[in-house]
């Protein structure tokens, strides 16, 4: 009786190499190739490439709008960053990715789920923690921490020349060594030249959505987004889909050279990578949403969200999207979300954000309590009590310890 597996498939050398091993291994493989949005791909070429190496069947499953609406936004309502930095384009997805791929499991019958991420990198922890939480019986194939795997295909030399005796076309070549990976909400970049610290990431890579900063054009160019609830819903005055929304401002955004990041991030596996990425319209949407939030949450929630944003970050780029601590998380932004309606208009110049104006039907600025100038509203005589309050342990504390003030 053949073994029967499904495999994550992007069409690109690691997964194309695995599929023909998969079947050299005895495995029925059910390819399956998550829509994510990815911009560079050419879907009908990956179709015919996993056909001609022999899957048993290849499935094209269309999850963007799904992807961006309840696993973007809600990262980007908790303004989390890895890192400080990184937008989490590649974490968000792979938790999605499983889902779908073991959702395939459950139609054909197949009780493995196989995947082309490294031993090294943190996409194996973001697949099987999302995998094993959806179904804990699942049997996992990462076919890079396998010994005879690693001893036949050693290096991307070994894996291309594999491909060319199978007549195998692939992306990657042997003068482009450097690997990417893509979505709708953005494009990361890795490996081969990219492993110099001396090189100049964004002078190296080809970028495919966004113009560096410095070919932008010599002009500011105005975007306009409106919220509802902390979810974007509208540019420029036209209400969207969530997709439809970061694919209008990765074109704004990509023109205007905005989302370029070069960073050197910390693996959940314990070393240090560098990385290189883009992220135009969620680079937008982030800056656009804490405008809003600026106008309509109180500061207590607000810094709460703020010390716990990190925190998301690092379960987002780890991997742990489904389980118990991630869904009280969302539970909480949800509600902590509710007043952040609004509208923010930014102007976009060679790779810069500014702020063009705001408005908030939820807005908590008084101008007549925030002016300098004369004002019933607010007493200034009533901030001598409040800070004497304030103070008293801090007078308590001074009698008893002095502190040296020479």
């Amino acid at each position: 009786m053949s073994k029967s597996c499904v495999l994550a498939y992007s069409g690109g050398l690691d997964t194309s190499v695995i599929l023909g091993w998969l079947m050299d291994q005895g495995y029925d493989v059910h390819a399956v190739y998550v829509d994510l949005g990815q911009p560079c791909e050419d879907r009908e070429a990956i179709r015919k490439k996993a056909e001609n190496i022999g899957a048993k069947s290849v499935r094209f499953v269309d999850v963007q709008n799904e992807l961006c609406r309840d696993f973007a936004f809600p990262v980007l309502q908790w303004q989390a960053k890895y890192e400080a930095v990184y937008l989490l384009g590649t974490s968000i997805a792979r938790p999605l990715i499983s889902k779908v791929c073991l959702q395939t499991a459950r139609e054909v019958g197949a009780d493995a789920f196989a995947h082309g991420a490294t031993g090294k990198g943190n996409d194996q922890c973001r697949f099987q923690l999302a995998a094993e939480a959806l179904n804990p019986d699942i049997e996992m194939i990462a076919p890079w921490r396998i010994e005879a795997f690693r001893n036949q295909f050693p290096g991307r030399t070994e894996m291309i020349q594999y491909c060319e005796a199978k007549r195998i076309p692939v992306k990657v070549s042997l003068k482009k060594p450097y690997s990417s990976d893509e979505n709708c909400l953005h494009i990361s970049y890795e490996a081969g030249e990219l492993e110099k610290l001396t090189v100049n990431g964004v002078d190296l890579v080809e970028f495919g959505m966004v113009t560096p900063p410095q070919k932008a054009p010599d002009k500011v160019e105005q975007v306009t987004l409106d919220f509802e609830a902390g979810v974007p819903v509208a540019v420029n005055g036209k209400s969207l889909s969530p997709v439809e929304i970061v694919q209008t401002l990765n074109t704004i955004g990509g023109r205007n050279g905005i989302g370029l990041v070069d960073m050197v991030e910390n693996r959940f596996v314990g070393m240090k990578s560098r990385g290189v990425y883009e992220s135009p319209g969620m680079t937008i949407l982030y800056s656009a949403h804490r405008v809003v939030e600026q106008l309509t949450l109180d500061r207590d929630l607000t810094h709460l969200r703020d010390r716990l944003a990190p925190e998301v970050a690092e379960m987002v780029y780890y991997g742990f999207w489904y389980c118990a601590k991630m869904d009280a998380l969302l539970a909480f932004i949800r509600d902590a979300q509710k007043p952040v309606t609004g509208q923010v208009t930014l102007r976009l110049y060679k790779g810069n954000i500014i702020v063009d104006s705001r408005s908030s039907g939820n807005s908590l600025y008084d101008e007549g309590i925030a002016t300098m100038e004369g004002s019933d509203a607010y007493n200034q005589t009533d901030a001598g009590g409040f800070l004497r309050i304030q103070s008293l342990p801090l007078r308590v504390q001074g009698k008893l310890r002095k502190r040296d003030i020479s």
